[in-house]
């Protein structure tokens, strides 16, 4: 994608129905993927803001059925938080129509540009500090489930097509390791090993979908803890964000990669592995929020396989990291040589700790069944 020209900017926010006299635009948050400016209007007393995104087409290469995706759970969260007594324009993203009625607008250069009403009083959090700040992150997220409970999620598009497919995560890692482009594997041997060791697990939850096991739901299959606004006063969560990955998929998705992002006590590349460790308490915690929530929906099987979300989540990443090493660093941004591998070890750890706990983790998810 060509860089946005920011001179352009006024001229694009305004295509979109926004409210007031045009006062200016800023970069607006932390994201690697979409560009995204914060708008400023002037409406009598009162300075409004909204969110103009671009988004990647780079790596959302259908955004007409990306978009189609994002008004149609939008608009279902938001008649059913209005049904449920909520607030419907502070718990989920309301999406701002271009002055033709579209919800998105395409520039000169091809570029597909979104709006939101500006969710003010709320900050997202980069790493959870306590175990309650992770509680309300998992209700946030259970709620999540439980909106979209009835929502026809066979209807969705795959944004991302086999994004959660493990076994296919397999396939890839191996064409990988074949290629061998940068002569890395003979550096990698333990870790490589480590992938073959859990290949047969791999299937587990693609198949138990393919025998009806496990059933299809809305999935939004990025729940890190910054994908959630917090109320800046309650530091309750109040609204999930960054919906451009929601597609069809399992609830135990979104299960395990909050909890693969979330319960480490470490970053997510420390290259010490002495300081990474998952953490009992953080998944305690996290499993306690989202099932008081989600679990009035989750069936038995969903809810007894959340100890395989975690590990099948974090087996995964872990196994894309290392492909993505082996294969030159192509689709992870890079700081240095080794971020990729360092970041695949900083998975395998927490998937053997997790191994090694297995019957704690699943006498927790017991505690906490309805």
């Amino acid at each position: 994608m060509k860089p946005v020209k920011k001179e352009l900017l006024p001229a694009i926010a305004e295509k979109f129905q926004f409210e007031g006299q045009y006062v200016g635009i800023l970069p607006y948050g932390s994201g690697h993927i979409n560009d995204t400016f914060s708008v400023f209007f002037q409406l009598e007393e009162q300075t409004r803001r909204y969110i103009l995104q671009r988004i990647n087409t780079n790596v959302f290469r259908k955004p007409v059925e990306l978009m189609e995706n994002v008004v149609g759970v939008t608009r279902y969260l938001h008649s059913a938080i209005a049904a449920a007594g909520g607030d419907p324009y502070r718990e989920t993203l309301n999406l701002i129509p271009t002055r033709d009625g579209a919800y998105y607008y395409v520039d000169g250069d091809g570029g597909y540009w979104r709006s939101y009403y500006f969710i003010e009083n709320t900050v997202t959090l980069q790493q959870t500090r306590t175990q309650e700040e992770f509680y309300d992150t998992a209700r946030a997220f259970g709620r999540f489930q439980l909106l979209l409970a009835n929502y026809p999620a066979s209807t969705l598009h795959e944004t991302i097509p086999l994004f959660h497919d493990t076994p296919n995560r397999i396939l890839q890692f191996k064409e990988s390791l074949a290629a061998d482009v940068k002569g890395r594997a003979a550096g990698v041997k333990e870790e490589i090993a480590f992938v073959f060791g859990q290949e047969e697990y791999t299937r587990l939850l693609v198949d138990m979908q393919t025998r009806g096991e496990l059933p299809l739901r809305v999935t939004h299959n990025d729940t890190k803890l910054n994908n959630v606004l917090v109320d800046s006063e309650t530091g309750k969560g109040v609204c999930v964000i960054d919906l451009d990955t929601v597609m069809p998929g399992l609830s135990l998705y979104d299960f395990g990669d909050s909890i693969r992002f979330g319960a480490s006590t470490a970053a997510e590349d420390e290259q010490d592995l002495s300081k990474v460790h998952f953490d009992l308490g953080l998944f305690e915690a996290y499993t306690k929020g989202f099932l008081e929530v989600a679990g009035k929906v989750l069936t038995n099987e969903e809810i007894r396989r959340l100890p395989d979300g975690a590990k099948m989540m974090t087996l995964e990443c872990g196994i894309r990291f290392l492909a993505d090493y082996l294969a030159g660093d192509t689709y992870f941004k890079i700081s240095r040589e080794s971020h990729n591998l360092d970041r695949a070890r900083t998975q395998f750890r927490l998937v053997e700790e997790m191994d090694r706990q297995w019957d704690v983790m699943a006498k927790i998810v017991g505690q906490y069944c309805k």
